[in-house]
C-alpha cells in the first residue's frame, strides 16, 4: 500500500493506521488488514482493474445485508481505489457448519423482488457482468435472462477473445434453442444470489457462522447459485440436504446443475485461456 492510498483511507477513518498487515491476494486486487490507531482493525482492498469494481463490490455487499440471513462483512469506505470493509475474525468450522450454511443460504434467496438482474451491472472475477435489463421478457423471463446476459455475452467475449470455433459456435446455437425447454416448469420468484459462490467465497467466523465474502450479486433462479457450488468443490452433501430441507428444490435439480455451471466455465475460458474451452464444448454438446 503506497502512502498516498494510506493518505486517504486515513483521512475517511480520522485516524492513523498504525500497521498494514498483507493478506494473500487473489488476482482481482490487493488486500491487507489494518489495523487503526485505536486499535481496531479493518480489511482493506485495493488496485482493481475497474474504476466500478469496488463500487459494485460494495453495492453487491449491502444488498445481501437485506436478507439478514448470512454474515455479511459491513462497507465502512468506497471508493475507486479502495474498499474498506469489516474485518472478519476467522475460527475453525464445526461439525454443523455446513448444515448451517445451507439452511442460511437458502433463507437468502427467499429474498426476492419482481424483476430478474439488479439495479447495476457489476463484475465476475474481472469480467463485466451485466445484470441491468428493460421492461422486455429478460425482466421477467429466467431463460431469456439467463441466454441473454449471461450466455450470449460469454459467447461474444470468447468470439473477441478467439476462443469461439465454429464447432463451438454450433453447439452454442443448438443449445440455445433447447435451453427454455430444458428448463421449463422450473419458474420460480427472482431470488437473491451471491453470484460467485464457490469455496473461496465464504469464511468460517471464530463465531462458527459462515461469512460471504466477494460477491457479484443479483436476482436470479437459485439454482444457478447452486451450480456455482458444485463446479470447484468445497460444499459436503450435508449443504445440499439443509438447503433443500429448508427450502425444497425443484424434481431434477442435480441434472440441471451442468446448465449452471456452463456459465462460469465459459468466463474462465475467457479470463484463463483454452484450457476450460473442453469443459465448456461438453456441456453444450450434452444438452444439445
Amino acid at each position: 500500500m503506497n502512502s498516498l492510498l494510506k493518505e486517504k483511507i486515513e483521512q475517511e477513518c480520522h485516524l492513523s493506521i498504525a500497521r498494514v498487515a498483507h493478506a494473500p491476494s487473489g488476482s482481482i486486487a490487493q488486500t491487507a488488514r489494518l489495523v487503526l490507531s485505536d486499535g481496531r482493525q479493518l480489511f482493506a482492498k485495493w488496485g482493481a482493474r475497474h474504476p466500478r469494481m469496488f463500487p459494485t463490490e460494495a453495492n453487491s455487499l449491502s444488498e445481501l445485508r437485506k436478507a439478514k440471513a448470512l454474515a455479511i462483512p459491513a462497507v465502512h469506505f468506497v471508493s475507486s481505489d479502495y474498499l474498506i470493509m469489516e474485518r472478519v475474525e476467522t475460527g475453525r468450522a464445526g461439525n454443523r457448519f455446513f448444515e448451517h450454511f445451507g439452511r442460511a443460504l437458502a433463507g437468502m434467496h427467499g429474498h426476492s423482488r419482481e424483476s430478474f438482474g439488479f439495479f447495476e451491472d457489476n463484475f465476475i472475477g474481472h469480467t463485466p457482468q451485466e445484470n441491468v435489463t428493460g421492461q422486455g421478457r429478460e425482466s421477467t423471463e429466467w431463460s431469456h435472462f439467463y441466454l441473454e446476459k449471461r450466455l450470449r455475452f460469454q459467447l461474444r467475449l470468447a468470439e473477441k477473445n478467439g476462443y469461439a470455433s465454429p464447432e463451438l459456435k454450433k453447439a452454442f446455437n443448438r443449445f440455445e434453442s433447447v435451453f427454455p425447454s430444458l428448463i421449463a416448469g422450473t419458474e420460480e420468484p427472482p431470488a437473491l444470489l451471491h453470484g460467485d459462490l464457490w469455496s473461496g467465497n465464504f469464511l468460517c467466523g471464530a463465531d462458527g457462522r459462515p461469512w460471504l465474502i466477494d460477491p457479484a450479486a443479483y436476482y436470479g433462479h437459485r439454482e444457478a447459485e447452486l451450480g456455482m457450488t458444485t463446479l470447484f468443490g468445497g460444499f459436503p452433501a450435508s449443504f445440499y440436504q439443509a438447503y433443500d430441507e429448508a427450502c425444497p428444490l425443484q424434481p431434477g435439480w442435480r441434472e440441471r446443475l451442468p446448465l449452471y455451471e456452463l456459465y462460469h466455465l465459459f468466463n474462465h475460458l475467457n479470463l484463463f485461456g483454452s484450457g476450460y474451452y473442453a469443459s465448456v464444448l461438453k456441456i453444450l454438446q450434452r444438452y444439445s
